[in-house]
């Protein structure tokens, strides 16, 4: 289990849960979790989308909590780098309103939630095997 170090084991602990929460939260509430934040009410599209987006979500964070335990499930790769163009995307859509609004947040805001957003999409790169 920490054949990679506890450190790796956290961090893909912390993007399983991550993605778990988001999903269920997807599913389970109308606009709530990242993923209908992101995909509705950024980026305009309808429910059923952020709603399989957080089906994806669920089964990734499912998948990364069970390849943490030495069991590997190729399609993993896909699903996560699938989530991972999303997130991209929504990082940029999120820098470009930042500069051509600003709007009520402070340079020092947008850096928090870069950063955030930022650990995200590497923690999906790094789970689609992609980031190396």
């Amino acid at each position: 289990m920490f054949k990679d170090g506890i450190g790796i084991f956290l961090w893909k602990l912390s993007v399983g849960l991550y993605l778990i929460a988001n999903g269920v939260l997807g599913l389970i509430k109308k606009f709530s979790g990242d993923f209908d934040i992101i995909l509705t009410k950024t980026m305009g599209f309808p429910v059923w989308v952020a709603q399989i987006v957080a089906v994806l979500a669920l089964i990734a964070g499912i998948m990364v909590l069970i390849e943490m335990f030495g069991i590997t499930i190729r399609s993993l790769d896909f699903i996560a780098l699938v989530l991972a163009i999303i997130w991209a995307v929504f990082i940029i859509i999120g820098v470009v309103s930042w500069i051509t609004k600003q709007g009520d947040m402070s340079i020092w805001h947008m850096l928090q939630r870069l950063a955030i957003h930022t650990m995200v999409l590497g923690s999906l790169l790094i789970t689609a095997k992609k980031g190396s």
